[in-house]
């Protein structure tokens, strides 16, 4: 149940909500898009970014890792743009980078002056980009299940035409099948539309696309990476076809601590008890009042 915010005292990394720890609904405009997100707890400020075609709820509430983490941070959970309440524009132009900018103007509309900031999947990818343009803004960075775009190919731009093609006939064909567990056999095409249909009901399919067609402006290169400083966790299964992708960072950022999670796959991963235990461990490894 949202419940007003009663007080709300903001000083630096270090945020706190009284007289409340419920979660509390809010948006606010970000360049003239919507932005909604929920907070709950209190302490040392946490971000929680989502994977693509979900939402703060989706992503986040079936894994208990704000629950978990509201017992000692606050967490505050947004829907990027193109997905759940927040807004939707259709031009490919509106997401790419403005996706982790939307995470600044809300950092900057709390009065919040660094953050540990964890994404997954898409919302990783989000993460990554930004860790490299505003490291300043992070107390730590956590990237699951995607460790950022290191590079950009003619097959990455035929994947990621088709991909959106797909999804604007409603459909999650070749994503599904490119992040199917490794090992395990593939849908056949009536469960392709299945899942698809069940996953992407109200959603709007054009933002969606759009989103999809937007990222070859978040490739990041592996040099970048290299030189970031901030503590950084990769967090990842082993049946996620994104591993390779993670040991190939780790041989570039020895920094990196990467955790992997035996048999998770990249959609399962996230709701093992191992995920969310490895962002405790990680964070209090890495208190704000520890910086000099």
């Amino acid at each position: 149940m949202l419940i007003a915010r009663r007080s709300l005292l903001a000083l630096g990394a270090f945020c706190f909500i009284t007289g409340a720890d419920a979660a509390v609904e809010q948006f606010f405009d970000s360049a003239g898009v919507r932005i909604r997100y929920i907070e709950e707890g209190w302490g040392e400020c946490v971000v929680l970014v989502h994977g693509y075609t979900s939402d703060a709820e989706a992503q986040w509430a079936w894994t208990g890792i704000p629950q978990a983490l509201a017992a000692r941070y606050r967490v505050i959970a947004l829907d990027v743009r193109g997905h759940g309440r927040s807004g939707k524009p259709h031009a490919a132009a509106q997401y790419g980078p403005e996706m982790g900018y939307d995470i600044l103007r809300l950092l900057d509309r709390l009065g919040i002056a660094r953050a540990h900031i964890i994404g997954y999947s898409m919302g990783a990818h989000i993460v990554a980009q930004l860790l490299t343009i505003h490291p300043e803004r992070f107390l730590t960075a956590t990237l699951g299940g995607a460790p950022g775009r290191f590079s950009w190919s003619p097959e990455d731009q035929q994947r990621v035409d088709r991909e959106a093609a797909e999804m604007e006939q409603g459909l999650l064909r070749s994503q599904m099948l490119r992040l199917w567990p490794n090992g395990e056999p593939p849908p056949d095409e009536a469960r392709i539309r299945e899942l698809s249909a069940a996953q992407l009901a109200r959603q709007d399919v054009r933002a969606l696309a759009a989103v999809r067609r937007s990222n070859p402006a978040q490739v990041v290169t592996l040099a970048q990476m290299a030189a970031v400083t901030v503590p950084t966790l990769g967090l990842v299964g082993t049946a996620d076809p994104y591993l390779g992708s993670f040991f190939e960072l780790r041989a570039r950022m020895p920094q990196l601590k990467l955790v992997t999670i035996e048999n998770a796959s990249h959609g399962l991963a996230p709701g093992r008890p191992e995920f969310a235990q490895a962002i405790l461990v990680f964070l209090h490894a890495h208190p704000a009042a520890s910086e000099k």
